[in-house]
């Protein structure tokens, strides 16, 4: 599930740039990048859990999917946040610099 949910944000944030490539103005393409790294990390542990496992790989127990889940959604939030943090360094629009240096009018 964790291969699912970060593939799932990976593609959909690939689409999201891809619809605004020429102005990448919010820097989706680093959310693309971590998306992407993370499922090719969780394509590795899976490669290797099956390599363990075997044919147990693809009959996991309900709780161990629903953990799958909740771990796969915290690498999408964690994800969003770090996008966040660095849309607000960058400052592309100049937004957070404008209401920082706005001054009172009084």
């Amino acid at each position: 599930m964790t291969l699912l949910t970060t593939v799932f944000a990976a593609v959909i944030s690939t689409v999201v740039w891809y619809k605004n490539a020429p102005k990448n103005e919010l820097k989706v393409g680093v959310l693309c990048w971590m998306y992407w790294g993370a499922s090719l990390m969780w394509l590795v542990d899976a490669i290797f859990e099956y390599a363990e496992l075997g044919a147990e790989f693809f009959t996991p127990a309900p709780a161990d999917m629903l953990n799958d889940f909740y771990l796969g959604l915290s690498v999408v939030a964690l994800g969003l946040v770090v996008w966040v943090v660095i849309l607000l360094i960058k400052d592309p629009k100049g937004v957070v610099k404008a209401s920082l240096f706005k001054k009172n009018k009084k």
